[in-house]
């Protein structure tokens, strides 16, 4: 599972709620890849955002400031990661 991160994606921010059932799969993603993601791309800002009651979403922030959002309400984990694939190509 090698995911690299950078080219014109500039950040990846996690947003997700610490309780809520929406977000059991990107509370399962980030147990079980984020460290392994991260130890590829030691310098690439990925931001996990917790709040109660939030919809769980990824945002990717490109070069010019361009955004693009992801939803991942009731996603498991592995879908997650293909989110996060999406977003990087």
């Amino acid at each position: 599972m090698s995911v690299r991160l950078g080219g014109k994606l500039r950040e990846l921010r996690i947003h997700l709620c610490q309780t809520g059932k929406q977000s059991q799969g990107v509370r399962d993603f980030i147990k079980n890849h984020y460290v392994a993601i991260k130890k590829e791309n030691p310098k690439f800002p990925i931001l996990i955002r917790e709040c109660a009651g939030v919809q769980p979403r990824i945002w990717a922030r490109y070069e010019k400031g361009v955004e693009n959002s992801v939803s991942l309400t009731d996603q498991s984990a592995d879908k997650v990661l293909s989110a996060i694939k999406q977003l990087v190509k």
